[in-house]
């Protein structure tokens, strides 16, 4: 199969898998850095002007991403612009997430009316790095995995991207990764993020319910909290 034929098969099939992450109706659109693509919006520019070429690549193939899910919304292509802090800021009526990676960015969209918000994450499936096993994970995570297993333990680490954007623009905390608590299921596929300590909005021992997968070479994770989580919680 042709390079470019495997790139657009990798392209559906990671699409495909964020899709099936969320259970809320979202959207969802891929694209890679690197890429052609149309000038940025108004303002969102200046947002990356000092920038190195990686980093311009990234965030432009990642707000390519949030007006192709826009678009695929029914919603006209509309700047997306960032907090001090580079949080997105979604037009209104809006929530989403971005993420990207070396070779690939996703952008998951929905109606702020459907779904509060959003969290995705994508990384490359490998192990995580040794000297990070006990910053990203909690003691009690990594007596769960047996040791010091990096292949499940950068699985926590994207569990835990995936919950921390999440439920930023619901506290807009900021935190580290013993914040959050993450189990995974048996099977690798869902897991829950749980706050170890009481957070704007949530109390200790609340949890985040997450699904992940490895799909072309790279692991996506995803996180949502609907409407109705939040009226009863």
């Amino acid at each position: 199969m042709a390079a470019g034929a495997v790139e657009v098969t990798a392209e559906g099939e990671i699409r495909a898998a964020v899709q099936a992450l969320f259970d809320l109706p979202v959207t969802v659109a891929v694209t890679r850095p690197g890429r052609a693509y149309p000038p940025l919006l108004a303002g969102e520019a200046a947002l990356i002007a000092r920038a190195q070429p990686k980093r311009v690549a990234e965030f432009t193939a990642g707000r390519h991403a949030a007006r192709e899910a826009m678009q695929a919304l029914g919603h006209p292509p509309a700047p997306v612009l960032a907090s001090p802090d580079r949080a997105p800021i979604w037009p209104p009526g809006l929530t989403g997430s971005i993420s990207h990676c070396d070779d690939w960015c996703i952008a998951v969209l929905a109606r702020r009316a459907e779904v509060e918000t959003l969290g995705v994450d994508i990384e490359d499936d490998s192990p995580l790095p040794a000297d990070l096993l006990t910053e990203i994970c909690l003691p009690a995570e990594i007596t769960r995995l047996g040791g010091a297993d990096l292949a499940a333990a950068k699985r926590i680490f994207c569990a835990k991207e995936a919950a921390y954007k999440a439920q930023y623009p619901a506290t807009k905390a900021l935190f580290g990764f013993d914040r959050l608590e993450v189990t995974l299921s048996g099977d690798n596929t869902t897991f829950d993020a749980r706050f170890t300590q009481d957070t704007e909005g949530f109390s200790r021992g609340d949890k985040l319910p997450g699904r992940i997968a490895s799909v072309a070479g790279h692991l996506v994770s995803g996180v949502a909290i609907g409407q109705i989580d939040r009226k009863g919680a």
